[in-house]
């Protein structure tokens, strides 16, 4: 499995904007297991999100959709940045397949 944690900062005021659009485009995405939009009770500007992927070309992949390329354009107007972005290999947990491997 692929994971990615980022935290990304919302433009003052439309950390919800941003966060609609992220919650809509995560429908069925090929490939993804897990996709959560988080905020941060310290900082009203900030959203997390936490991935995981069967693996980390199906993320790749799923950039180059239609549905997330739409969702990136309407909701870079209302981003001031990301802070960082870590990627991680997630071995399982509640909801997700075992990551053992033979």
């Amino acid at each position: 499995m692929y994971g990615l944690i980022g935290k990304m900062r919302a433009a003052r005021g439309q950390r919800d904007a941003v966060m609609d659009v992220l919650r809509a485009s995560t429908g069925a995405l090929p490939g993804c297991l897990s996709y959560i939009v988080a905020t941060d009770p310290a900082d009203a500007d900030a959203i997390w999100v936490t991935e995981v992927w069967t693996d980390q070309a199906s993320h790749k992949t799923s950039l180059q959709l239609p549905e997330v390329q739409a969702a990136i354009a309407k909701a870079r107007p209302f981003i001031a940045g990301f802070e960082f972005q870590v990627e991680t290999n997630p071995v399982g947990g509640f909801g997700l397949p075992d990551g053992k491997t033979g």
